[in-house]
């Protein structure tokens, strides 16, 4: 196959894989679509076979990674972790919404951080929808906070994102590292996310609400809390050791797993489901179907633009270009392009890429595969999202987000070291 024959093929193909993750016809999984485009780009030589099998080396333990943090975090929620912190946020927020948005805010960033965005949009977004029923609040500010939070609170670890693995891979950092460089970047897009939420909203958190009912405090899930807490600990210790930090969260699934079928809380089916293999498998064929464009001229059209060095201007660069990309496109198949052409620079161009990777996406509906999700969420909830109002609110907050994040990352740089 000539390059200019290749090059079609694999971007109309990347462009029809990611259509179908949008809008998903007839309810498939990602991955019905994905996996055959993956074939077809192998097959009609646009990608090679080696290439094809380094990339599927190069994402495998990261899928492995992924499926693992998945399984833990709905565990999480089987020992009833997220209906605990509905009680707590009900009773700490005592009938007062401005409240309330602060204890979403903390809640949303911790989960986001700690189990991944995955378990703020699937798992936390229904339990906020029903605390603010229950006080007789509004839904809107809170159940949009965990929409942007599942993006931008996901730059603190390298576990909170699937992008966030990948850039770990290509950064060449550790785990304490890459959570040091990232914590006040992190700090302040959460910041800057709170203050737009809670002016845009105002009316809506100026409509009052009411104290829930005095009932006994929800048991604590201790157990789990525990084993999510060495988890983590085993993600500092492999990851300072050269053990792939996967084992750690396979470790932490497998103890939660034991427990969950002991007590019959939980079947093997059950956690095979939670796994989401379909959309792991997914993830493997988009990265094959990339690299197939970035291989045929994607690469080197995007080298003549990508700013040099690790200097602020050049890192303001690099994270709006991710930003931009990522709503064209969406954010992971944009940072599987980036990551090449800016791992060679050293770690603050490929956080950076991060950056606008994970915050730019609150854009766009189709900036991220997990705001996708939150709007099914949404609608099983019978709320709907407005394209206007999440556009403006997208403006309002990603800019200045970014701005701010990047200038943090740069001051992180200068005092840690990169």
């Amino acid at each position: 196959m000539n390059a200019s024959l290749a090059e079609a093929l694999s971007l109309v193909l990347l462009l029809v894989v990611l259509a179908c993750a949008v809008v998903r016809p007839w309810g498939w999984p990602e991955a019905v679509v994905a996996v055959p485009a993956a074939g077809v780009v192998i097959a009609g030589g646009a990608i090679s076979l080696d290439h094809a099998a380094a990339e599927a080396a190069r994402l495998g333990p990261v899928i492995g990674f992924l499926a693992a943090v998945l399984v833990l975090a709905q565990l999480c929620d089987d020992e009833g972790l997220f209906r605990a912190c509905g009680a707590w946020m009900a009773r700490s927020a005592a009938g007062r919404p401005r409240r309330l948005l602060v204890q979403v805010f903390v809640t949303a960033s911790l989960i986001t951080a700690v189990l991944s965005l995955d378990a703020t949009v699937v798992l936390l977004t229904p339990v906020v929808f029903a605390t603010a029923a229950r006080l007789g609040a509004r839904a809107k500010p809170h159940v949009y906070a965990c929409t942007h939070l599942s993006n931008t609170a996901s730059l603190l670890l390298p576990v909170s994102n699937l992008t966030n693995l990948l850039a770990f891979a290509a950064c060449g950092v550790s785990f304490t590292r890459f959570a040091a460089l990232m914590t006040l970047p992190w700090l302040v897009a959460i910041g800057v996310e709170y203050v737009v939420v809670r002016r845009f909203f105002a009316t809506d958190l100026d409509a009052g609400a009411q104290a829930p009912p005095t009932t006994a405090p929800h048991e604590i899930p201790v157990f789990a809390l525990a084993t999510v807490a060495c988890t983590l600990a085993g993600f500092i210790v492999t990851s300072a050791t050269g053990i792939n930090p996967a084992w750690a969260a396979a470790a932490g699934a497998v103890v939660l797993a034991g427990r969950a079928l002991a007590r019959g809380r939980s079947t093997p089916a059950a956690i095979g489901r939670a796994a989401a293999l379909p959309f792991c498998a997914f993830v493997l064929a988009l990265g094959i179907v990339v690299r197939a464009v970035v291989d045929n001229g994607l690469a080197a059209a995007l080298g003549h633009v990508i700013p040099e060095g690790a200097g602020l201007v050049a890192l303001l660069g690099v994270a709006a270009l991710a930003a931009v990309l990522a709503n064209l496109v969406n954010n992971l198949p944009a940072v599987l392009v980036l990551l090449p052409l800016t791992a060679p620079t050293g770690p603050g161009p490929v956080l950076a890429v991060l950056l606008g990777a994970n915050i730019g996406p609150n854009l766009t509906y189709a900036g991220s595969l997990a705001t996708l999700l939150w709007r099914r969420i949404m609608h099983q909830h019978d709320t709907d999202v407005e394209l206007g109002e999440f556009t403006r609110l997208g403006l309002l907050a990603v800019p200045v987000a970014l701005l701010g994040s990047v200038v943090a990352l740069w001051a992180s740089l200068h005092v840690i070291g990169g």
